[in-house]
């Protein structure tokens, strides 16, 4: 009975080595699904949210910068429209707010199918002429 006690103990020895199998399979797995779903990801694509009334509604003192799907810049006062570029919008910024009182604004209305980053850049130049109020607006394309 002793020999049988010490046969059994000499078959079984511990496993110090994982299984990798499954873990690979996993991994396979999920690369498929991102290979998969990658290229349908549509990026650079941003749907405008809507925005409520402003707490503080400008007067009827407003300027408009209307950007063009096809990169144009337009500047509006009124009834005097004049086609810029974003290098000369700062300093027509600032000629315009000089005649204006500190509740005036200027809109910037977008093209849907513009780049974000082209209506930030213009944002970034108006907060640079000192523009206090800057207000953003969005308009379908009509092409579509």
């Amino acid at each position: 009975m002793a020999g049988m006690s010490s046969r059994g103990a000499r078959n079984r020895r511990t496993v110090n080595e994982i299984n990798m199998v499954p873990f690979i399979d996993v991994m396979l797995v999920l690369l498929i699904i991102f290979m998969v779903t990658a290229p349908m990801l549509t990026p650079g694509s941003i749907n405008v949210p809507s925005a409520g009334k402003s707490s503080r509604p400008p007067t009827k003192n407003i300027a408009y910068v209307l950007l063009e799907k096809d990169g144009s810049m337009q500047f509006k006062n009124g009834s005097n429209t004049q086609t810029v570029k974003l290098n000369d919008l700062k300093a027509l910024a600032q000629s315009w707010q000089e005649g204006q009182s500190e509740d005036s604004a200027i809109q910037i209305i977008a093209d849907k199918g513009l780049p974000f980053d082209d209506v930030m850049k213009a944002h970034s130049t108006l907060s640079k002429a000192g523009v206090k109020r800057i207000a953003f607006g969005v308009v379908s394309s009509s092409s579509n």
